[in-house]
């Protein structure tokens, strides 16, 4: 099985390593993919490419099994997750999963071919923010149909967040080596001397 982790990683934070390292325990998977969005998907303060490679290179340079997808960095346009997981796929017949925080279940089934995916491809859901994903699942027609699309690991609670990091610059909710870069590169503050 391909475990697929899509997110803007802006930045990299320890909850993203703490998210792929617990999957790696939890579930037997031959590889953990991060596919990080490209600056085509429009996000406010979404550092460049380039730099949000770099520190997730940074950050996983020491896990086993674990690589960076540049997919949608590559694409000039963004054609949406459903896509990207068929293009990782690689036409062979091995299993992939894509992995979600649960706050993501409330806007799922306004994602682009959201049917194509629940019917592909199994979903990992962390629990997030105290949410009851089972009740977050039902409440919605599209999301009870494939509810056995789901792979629900309630257990996993870790409160950092890459909005968090850049919104109180705390350097402990990110890896040394990943804040030196930022620091180095003057990411997030426009400010090469905070």
């Amino acid at each position: 099985m391909k475990i697929v982790f899509g997110g803007a990683f802006n930045p990299v934070t320890k909850a993203h390593i703490l998210v792929c390292e617990y999957i790696l325990t939890k579930v037997d998977a031959d590889e953990f993919i991060f596919l990080p969005v490209s600056n085509a998907y429009t996000k406010s303060e979404l550092a460049s490419n380039h730099h949000r490679v770099n520190m997730l290179n940074i950050a996983i340079k020491e896990l086993e099994k674990v690589r960076i997808s540049k997919l949608e960095i590559d694409d000039t346009d963004y054609l949406g997750t459903y896509q990207s997981l068929i293009r990782l796929s690689d036409n062979n017949d091995c299993e992939i999963s894509f992995v979600i925080g649960a706050d993501n279940l409330y806007n799922m089934h306004k994602w682009i071919n959201i049917e194509g995916i629940l019917s592909e491809f199994k979903i990992i859901v962390l629990g997030r923010n105290k949410i009851d994903i089972e009740t977050a699942i039902d409440s919605n027609l599209i999301l009870k149909k494939h509810r056995n699309s789901f792979i629900v690991l309630n257990d996993f609670k870790v409160n950092i967040s890459s909005t968090g990091f850049r919104s109180t610059f705390d350097k402990t909710q990110v890896d040394e080596e990943v804040y030196e870069y930022i620091i180095e590169n003057g990411l997030y503050r426009g400010d090469e001397d905070v």
